[in-house]
């Protein structure tokens, strides 16, 4: 008896998932399941669908990449969400951090710069049942104004400073995580707001595309 793709990369998640995520520190118990759960292989482009489940980022087109599922695991665990959230991504990409958001919270507001990243990650999310995800095309270093304030905040891009716009934009007592440093150093930062207080603490270094906007890296 042959086995069927979805085992395969069913047994690829639950790998990924043990080896990866929950061997490096991620405890969770909601993040596991929503990386266990979420098909990533459906997120890269057809070529890449074996490499899907690997330790490592993948390319997605307009120099823009989908980040190792470790990274993910890692910013989706310090947002620390419960439940009934509204969340903020910068920087759709792949959708594929939208999905493991989408499991997680109640409403995630998505902002991608490239209209053809955008479109299709609409779609992948559509196809999957995702409908409290809310994606569109613009600058994200300037937030979402009309939405805000979010209960949490993530950044899939690197800038040289956290943006202004979305420490305004976010709640008293909310969470942002976000790659900062130049173009080739940089480190995982966690900012919890208490009233105007910034509670900064550093996740370790990483490496992120730039995030490009009015409050971010010029082109």
């Amino acid at each position: 008896m042959s086995v069927t793709e979805p085992d395969i990369y069913q047994k690829a998640r639950e790998r990924m998932v043990q080896t990866q995520i929950a061997a490096r520190g991620i405890k969770d118990p909601r993040v596991l399941a929503a990386m266990l759960k979420v098909p990533r292989h459906l997120f890269v482009e057809e070529a890449l669908k074996d490499q899907a489940y690997g330790d490592y980022p993948l390319p997605i087109g307009e120099g823009q990449t989908i980040s190792q599922p470790y990274i993910v695991a890692l910013m989706t665990e310090a947002l620390e969400l419960k439940g009934p959230e509204k969340v903020l991504e910068v920087g759709t990409g792949s959708g594929y951090q939208a999905a493991i958001l989408a499991e997680l919270a109640r409403w995630v507001y998505s902002i991608e710069r490239y209209s053809s990243l955008a479109r299709r990650a609409k779609r992948i999310l559509e196809s999957l049942g995702y409908n409290n995800v809310i994606i569109k095309v613009g600058d994200g270093t300037k937030g979402w104004p009309e939405a805000a304030p979010f209960d949490a905040i993530i950044v899939t891009a690197a800038g040289p400073k956290i943006p202004e716009p979305l420490i305004e934009q976010l709640k008293d007592g909310g969470r942002l995580v976000m790659p900062v440093g130049d173009e080739w150093s940089q480190y995982l930062i966690k900012v919890t707001k208490k009233g105007d207080q910034l509670i900064k603490e550093n996740l370790g270094a990483v490496r992120f595309v730039k995030l490009v906007g009015e409050y971010g890296f010029k082109e």
